[in-house]
């Protein structure tokens, strides 16, 4: 979509108005609704709003000329079940069939992984981020405590028992079997690249140190398609209706006319976000 800048103009001249059909879009409206498309720039907020309003006005005299309960209300409130009714009676999106949803797993097989899994016991010896002496007290007690697991692993519940300040202490340490994302995003990365066994040195988190034991690791691997059918499926179905939603949103572009603003090969994606 291109949005015409002011500096973009001969002179510095304001912005052309952004209308559809005899609607105009006001600058107004434009600002409030920027809330609700986040961006890195100003610039780019200001057309992923207008994009929208555009995309929603379109909808609505669409619907108003098949006689279809209003896509916006006196209030200037979505109606989503009128939305839902009006693209109901205008799209037609065919279901995928299985041929396409295997050529689809075929060809993206990455995407199709059971993630990596450990089951993990740990330690977490607690201090607050900003509180540096407790946190190098802790990371030199978590050394000497590691040091002597290398040479007594059986003492680890005992360890665990007597200075973890984590919950899962009454259980030995033991977390249980975890994949990515499960725990806290510091501790998760670490885990993910770690091998199997007791780690040498303290883990940082924003909770303390953790001294991390991995009792099992199973790695990445590949899905089978029965098992993955429902979520290839979901997928083509999802781009189907993204490329549906672009070619219906242009021909009432074409139709009811659009000024100060132009639809591209995303005009469908305003609708989906």
């Amino acid at each position: 979509m291109e949005l015409i800048a002011v500096e973009n103009l001969p002179g510095g001249s304001a912005a052309p108005p952004v209308r559809v059909g005899k609607v105009t879009i006001s600058e107004e409206a434009i600002a409030q609704e920027m809330q609700y498309h986040p961006a890195d720039s100003v610039a780019d907020a200001q057309l992923k709003a207008a994009r929208a309003l555009v995309v929603r006005e379109l909808l609505s005299q669409r619907a108003q000329e098949l006689g279809l309960a209003p896509i916006v209300d006196a209030r200037g409130v979505e109606n989503d079940e009128a939305m839902t009714d009006l693209l109901d009676r205008e799209l037609e999106v065919p279901e995928p069939d299985e041929t396409a949803c295997r050529r689809f797993f075929e060809a993206n097989p990455q995407r199709f992984y059971a993630p990596v899994t450990f089951r993990v016991r740990h330690i977490l010896l607690a201090a607050a981020p900003e509180d540096a002496q407790a946190r190098d007290a802790q990371y030199h007690q978590g050394v000497e405590l590691l040091e002597q697991l290398s040479r007594n692993p059986e003492r680890f519940v005992e360890f665990a028992l007597r200075h973890s300040a984590c919950p899962s202490k009454d259980d030995g340490g033991e977390l249980g079997w975890l994949s990515p994302g499960q725990t806290v995003p510091e501790l998760d990365r670490a885990l993910e690249h770690l091998p199997s066994g007791l780690h040498d040195r303290p883990l940082a988190s924003r909770y303390g140190w953790h001294l991390v034991d991995i009792e099992e690791r199973v790695e990445s691997s590949p899905l089978p398609f029965e098992q993955v059918a429902d979520r290839v499926r979901h997928t083509l179905f999802e781009q189907a209706t993204r490329r549906a939603l672009r070619h219906y949103l242009l021909a009432l572009e074409e139709t009811y006319g659009v000024e100060g603003i132009v639809l591209d090969e995303e005009a469908g994606g305003a609708l989906m976000q």
